[in-house]
């Protein structure tokens, strides 16, 4: 039985991972930080599982690095664990690059000093947003790097001190340049959620409106699900390796605002350029869509599109499994699903309270 760390367990790529080590008859341990606020929605359904264990670990924290995984003993690390969101980088830059640029560090030199450079094998989470202020489309392995975001040049600092052990050391580590990845579990702050959540409670009548930033912004969005298996193929290759992991199109944030508005049964229609835009109900002429400059970053990447060739030919990894319309469907659906519940929760509160006060019940 293998042994496997993954950082970030309770994130989406980790829990969808950690899926995919369990099958594989892996023994599966998670990192988690302590916090005043517990989130743990996306892997209650793998707690008690007995190849399923989870420990206190900070990625600002050597210390705690190093003693789980002197302590689990891996043959496989996956980083996942970072600050990952774009806008918040340039809120936090220095508690970014703490987590997303030393973090890696501290799990190279954990790895050395307990004496595991023969034994474990690393995946380094890094990102498409490297290419940043882009210089070639499509992007791939030989595209040179221009971090845009404190976030993006944090990771470029992860990506490079993995290549320097890799030569320094002859460690096994390798970095994996996701493009954009979304599911169900993608977390609410992240533009595609941000819509799908969106389109899901306008539907159900729960929201008036949806504000985004540039809809213009082109991305190369994949399904979380297919991309974690790519993960766990690159630490299998006889020799480590990177690889860029993405299906090879791009689409507008325009347009996934409307296919998401349509699967939840409302076509949109839209009107005007730049911040004047709008997205206009073509059923009652209502404006269901607007932009807001509270969404634009100070620099913003605008043309993400990767070209997983290399991924396709040396690891096998089919980046077409689930379609782009397929992605947005699995999404809206499970929010229109969640709505639900949600006004169904609100219905029964609402009948409690009216009951409450006239005496009906105590």
């Amino acid at each position: 039985m293998k042994t496997a760390l993954i950082t970030g367990v309770t994130g989406q790529d980790g829990s969808y991972l950690s899926e995919l080590l369990l099958e594989k008859g892996y023994d599966v341990h998670g990192t988690i930080r302590r916090s005043s606020v517990d989130f743990r929605e996306r892997i209650a359904h793998l707690e008690g599982h007995p190849n399923f264990h989870l420990h206190y670990a900070d990625m600002g924290d050597s210390m705690s690095i190093m003693q789980v995984i002197a302590r689990t003993q891996p043959d496989e690390i996956y980083n996942l664990a970072a600050q990952s969101h774009v806008q918040v980088s340039f809120d936090a830059p220095e508690y970014t690059a703490n987590v997303v640029a030393t973090g890696v560090l501290r799990i190279l030199e954990a790895v050395r000093l307990c004496g595991l450079t023969e034994k474990t094998r690393i995946y380094q989470a890094s990102t498409s947003e490297l290419y940043g202020k882009v210089e070639e489309v499509p992007q791939n392995e030989k595209t040179p790097f221009h971090p845009y975001s404190p976030y993006a040049v944090a990771k470029l600092y992860g990506f490079w001190i993995v290549k320097e052990y890799r030569d320094a050391y002859g460690m096994y580590c390798c970095s994996g340049i996701l493009f954009n990845h979304e599911s169900e579990r993608r977390g609410e702050t992240f533009v595609t959620r941000k819509i799908t959540l969106a389109a899901a409670r306008i539907a159900q009548g729960k929201q008036e409106k949806l504000y985004l930033g540039n809809l213009s912004s082109l991305r190369d969005w994949g399904y979380a699900r297919d991309y974690v298996e790519c993960m766990w193929l690159i630490l299998q290759q006889p020799t480590p390796d990177d690889y860029v992991i993405a299906t090879g199109e791009q689409h507008s944030v325009r347009e996934f605002c409307q296919l998401a508005f349509r699967r939840a049964g409302i076509e949109l229609r839209f009107e005007g350029e730049g911040q004047d835009e709008k997205g206009i109900d073509v059923k009652t002429g209502k404006v269901l869509v607007e932009v807001s400059p509270d969404f634009y970053r100070p620099t913003d990447v605008v043309n993400l599109w990767g070209d997983p060739t290399k991924a396709k030919t040396e690891l096998g990894w089919d980046p077409g499994k689930t379609s782009f319309q397929e992605l947005v469907n699995l999404m809206v659906d499970s929010d229109m699903a969640k709505v639900a519940v949600e006004r169904a929760g609100d219905h029964v509160r609402t009948n409690l309270a009216e009951y409450l006060e006239k005496g009906i019940v105590k």
